[in-house]
């Protein structure tokens, strides 16, 4: 098992490599492998990448975010011209259906709603406007509009996850109720979850995924 100084000791040099990141902005501390960020950064892009990066450590079994975005003055906007920006980003983007999307911005937040086809459409939005100046926060609704599952769906999911290098997929099981797919079994790092969610996303007619994989930390050898 691995200690909590540990566990700290990795997130935080994890967040020095990193490039598009300050490690002195950011706090970490660890407490039964539970990993809490604070500081603040200047974009919700760097507050989402420093999640990221400590979710790659081993031992972490789940990650608080504190971390506050506080961009500089010079970059300051106001909703109006950051819901503008939104819109155009939307508009030339290639993945992303613009015209079957709705997007408000308050305070900084910019919410998205509507329905598109696929999930990476869903997650191509939110990436294209992360990254805008003046953005604090990205809410999205967006959902998946549903479509027919057919009966190799599972089985292709479960080829997904083999074919995942950082996926131990023999441990995970795979269930669909309807449009809904159903991950359980013990995975190693918060990262192999999402990548295992990741992979059954990708499957067609999928609206929904229901992640019930458990970190189980392995015992080191020597």
């Amino acid at each position: 098992m691995r200690t909590d100084a540990e566990i700290q000791k990795d997130v935080m040099d994890q967040l020095k490599w990193e490039p598009f990141l300050n490690a002195a902005q950011i706090g970490v501390a660890v407490k039964n492998g539970i990993v809490t960020l604070s500081g603040q950064v200047d974009s919700y892009s760097k507050k989402f990448g420093a999640e990221l990066a400590a979710k790659k450590i081993l031992g972490v079994r789940a990650v608080a975010e504190e971390i506050l975005v506080g961009s500089s003055p010079i970059y300051d906007r106001s909703d109006p011209e950051i819901a503008e920006a939104v819109l155009t980003t939307l508009k030339w983007h290639t993945f992303v259906p613009n015209e079957k999307l709705k997007v408000k911005v308050e305070s900084g937040t910019v919410t998205l709603e509507g329905q598109v086809d696929w999930n990476f459409q869903r997650e191509a939005a939110v990436n294209a406007v992360k990254n805008l100046p003046g953005v604090r926060h990205v809410s999205n609704f967006i959902t998946l509009k549903p479509a027919v599952t057919t009966a190799d769906t599972k089985q292709k999911i479960s080829a997904a996850l083999h074919r995942h290098a950082a996926i131990d997929a023999e441990k995970v099981k795979v269930e669909l109720v309807g449009n809904k797919v159903i991950l359980s079994g013990p995975v190693r790092s918060i990262a192999e979850r999402d990548d295992a969610e990741q992979a059954a996303w990708s499957a067609p007619g999928v609206t929904s995924v229901e992640n019930r994989l458990s970190i189980q930390i392995p015992e080191p050898v020597f």
